[in-house]
């Protein structure tokens, strides 16, 4: 079996803008980190996913300060760097493909924001055929208003988009869990 790829959506610097709002889990970037660095220790595989919006009034757009990865998790050199326009780092990326071509080894996804990119990635890799490992404690969501009006906290985005995903599209664990497993 293929070794387990880590993938990383959307660790840059446009993340830290205040336009996303409250957000939950402090510990997401240390835990991303902690997996990152026990990938790398082990020489398995990483791809580091950018967000490269074509929207001019995103902080994701190319040619400005949010577009550049956060200094914390930055790709080392050989490192793969994929850079996607949709949601999905799965979808018009050549990332499916290059997964493809590695023997459609597991995933491990984590990252940003749990109920926006890392979901999308999630449900596609999953509708594609990959086994897919999800650590809640290495994601973050923001508070998000519903259509009625209701002001619903980050957490409860969080957990409930962790609910909705496990089982049918990942497994929904900890850092800790996927340490110890390595």
């Amino acid at each position: 079996m293929p070794d387990e790829v880590l993938i990383l959506i959307d660790q840059q610097k446009a993340m830290e803008h205040p336009l996303w709002g409250p957000r939950n889990n402090r510990q997401a970037e240390a835990n991303i980190l902690r997996l990152l660095e026990a990938w790398r220790r082990r020489g398995k595989p990483v791809v580091h996913v950018k967000h490269d919006s074509t929207d001019p009034n995103s902080p994701f757009r190319p040619g400005q300060e949010g577009n550049e990865f956060l200094p914390l998790t930055a790709p080392l050199p050989g490192e793969v760097v994929v850079a996607k326009k949709v949601h999905s780092a799965l979808i018009g990326t050549g990332l499916t493909e290059r997964l493809e071509q590695m023997g459609r080894p597991p995933l491990v996804i984590c990252g940003v924001q749990l109920a926006n990119s890392v979901e999308a990635t999630v449900r596609v890799a999953a509708n594609l055929g990959f086994a897919v490992r999800l650590p809640g404690d290495a994601c973050w969501s923001c508070d998000k208003r519903d259509l009625t009006g209701r002001l619903w906290p980050a957490e409860d985005v969080h957990q409930l988009t962790l609910a909705l995903l496990d089982g049918e599209y990942a497994s929904v664990t900890t850092t800790d869990q996927i340490l110890a497993s390595l």
